[in-house]
């Protein structure tokens, strides 16, 4: 992706705000469709970021941010790239700017989030419990100071911490006049966002509330302004309002004319902007350089388009496209057409919402079956187009293939015994044959994202040249490969196996401590395994079964 320069303006502009949930991409490129100038994405936590890896996906030509557990955290595309601002939740200025580091080059801006009130966020440090007063916390430290120094035996001054700097030991006395305290070190806020000004190349932005009064609110917004920053949001409601509460329009006004920096105006969604038109009214009336909507978005996107409002159904439909192009996971999906939906959920197409569970099911359910269709077509046809052109050392899990005896077989848990799978064989082969445990050595293609299995069993590894969508099914497909190979039965649906038969027909109150009983009792030999396994801290051998 090309690289941008600190170019993103902040005056008159209209704005998506962030929501979690509904700020991943498809609401994004809808919101640039209908005339937002500028995009947030959902708050995205540090520690969660920080796990992620950056990976070009070549078939939707994004930029996906992926998880260990391989799901997607962030992605996006070169459309929005230079209207996109990435929100974060953190409360540690190195974290802060390891993220931003990650990300800047896919975005247009980054903002903290110092706003939200939910528990999820405060609880962590993040969030509104930002916004506490550096200046009351430090004043509350001289007040112990002094009550400690009165209450210290002669009149010697307590040995413990020196209140103006935290961690440290009191300064020894001198006959230097006694002067006033220095004002207090900057708080996490103040550091986070000073450290993210200096450390990347994008604007910084930070998003507030308002508190409890306006002195200390504009006391606040002052110091903020001298970190550095390019603009900052004002959510015109205090920690603990909630959307039932009124907008104050009248401190956001307060703020706006006290900074030279653009501040952005946030809160008038239902009370002030229930079309295109109130946007310019609620601007003027916080005096602010910009407006940033939020629940009027999430209910109708169109709500940025200067011709008015356009019809729910042609906003969803148009959503549930970008949602299949760029495959968006359908949870989310269903969860932002329900905000949209709102008091229809109860109507037959909302009904039909409801009971989907899956993409296809959403398409089908809003007359886009045959998009769903095309659209899933054209994906795999560009993937396989791809495969077609990676290197064949690069397609291979192991970098020396010599030996390896493979067969394409897939795992169909449909075909097999409900006990039954082809690793529980294969492992109890291996214990009748007085061999070492199967290892599976499993990759993970880039590319689509599909796994890949190789087991070891007596020396030679075995494979099964089809890729799966997760690692388990790619290791019973591993196992099959080395049972069909031996000739061995690998549990499935009416395959003779005298063993597993002879086990099913024992009588119920056959003794389970009589002659050969150790053999045939494979359940519970495989969970003693597993309690030895789990007690000796090496992995269970019922992994992925």
């Amino acid at each position: 992706m090309i690289e941008h320069s600190l170019s993103l303006c902040y005056h008159n502009k209209l704005i998506l705000a962030p929501m979690v949930r509904v700020g991943t991409l498809p609401m994004r490129l809808l919101a640039l469709d209908y005339g937002a100038d500028i995009v947030y994405c959902e708050e995205l936590i540090d520690l969660k970021m920080l796990q992620c890896k950056r990976v070009v996906n070549e078939v939707l030509s994004t930029v996906d941010f992926v998880a260990p557990d391989d799901r997607v955290v962030f992605r996006t595309c070169e459309r929005e790239q230079s209207k996109v601002v990435f929100q974060m939740g953190t409360s540690d200025a190195d974290r802060a700017l390891a993220v931003a580091k990650l990300v800047e080059n896919d975005v247009a801006g980054i903002d903290v989030n110092m706003g939200c009130p939910k528990e999820y966020s405060t609880k962590g440090g993040m969030g509104a419990a930002l916004l506490s007063d550096p200046d009351k916390i430090e004043k509350r430290e001289r007040q112990r100071h002094r009550q400690r120094e009165k209450q210290a035996p002669c009149g010697e001054p307590d040995a413990g911490l020196d209140p103006r700097t935290p961690g440290s030991r009191p300064e020894p006395k001198t006959d230097a006049p006694s002067q006033s305290h220095p004002s207090a070190p900057p708080s996490h806020l103040f550091k986070i966002l000073s450290t993210l000004v200096k450390g990347i190349r994008r604007p910084v932005t930070c998003k507030i509330r308002i508190l409890p009064s306006l002195e200390d609110t504009l006391s606040l917004v002052k110091r903020i302004e001298r970190t550095g920053i390019a603009a900052v949001t004002v959510h015109g409601r205090k920690r603990e309002e909630r959307p039932q509460h009124p907008v104050s329009c009248e401190a956001i006004k307060a703020i706006a004319e006290t900074l030279s920096i653009p501040v952005i105006a946030n809160g008038g969604s239902h009370d002030h902007i229930q079309k295109y038109l109130d946007i310019e009214d609620f601007r003027q009336a916080t005096a602010a350089s910009s407006v940033m909507v939020a629940r009027a978005a999430m209910w109708n996107p169109s709500i940025f388009l200067k011709e008015g409002l356009r019809p729910l159904e042609e906003v969803m439909q148009k959503y549930i496209r970008y949602a299949v192009q760029y495959e968006n996971h359908y949870t989310n999906t269903k969860y932002c057409l329900c905000q949209m939906l709102r008091e229809q959920l109860e109507s037959p197409q909302g009904r039909l919402l409801h009971a989907a569970q899956s993409s296809q099911e959403i398409c089908e359910a809003f007359g886009l079956g045959a998009f769903y269709e095309e659209t899933t077509l054209e994906l795999n046809a560009r993937r396989a187009e791809l495969l077609a052109r990676t290197p064949e050392a690069a397609r291979e899990p192991v970098e020396d293939t010599s030996g390896v005896i493979k067969m394409a077989v897939k795992f169909d848990r449909r075909a097999y015994s409900p006990q039954i799978t082809p690793k529980m064989c294969l492992l109890e082969w291996c214990r009748k044959e007085k061999l070492a445990q199967p290892v599976y050595d499993t990759v993970q293609r880039p590319l689509d994202r599909l796994f890949c299995s190789v087991v070891t069993v007596a020396e030679q590894k075995y494979q099964s040249t089809l890729w799966d969508k997760s690692k388990k099914l790619a290791e019973q497909a591993a196992a099959i490969v080395c049972l069909r190979s031996r000739g061995l039965p690998e549990g499935r649906l009416g395959e003779e196996n005298p063993s597993w038969h002879k086990r099913k027909r024992e009588a119920p109150d056959q003794d389970p401590g009589g002659p050969g009983a150790q053999e045939q009792a494979v359940p519970g030999e495989l969970c003693k395994k597993l309690f030895v396994a789990l007690g000796s801290g090496e992995e269970s051998p019922l992994e992925g079964w």
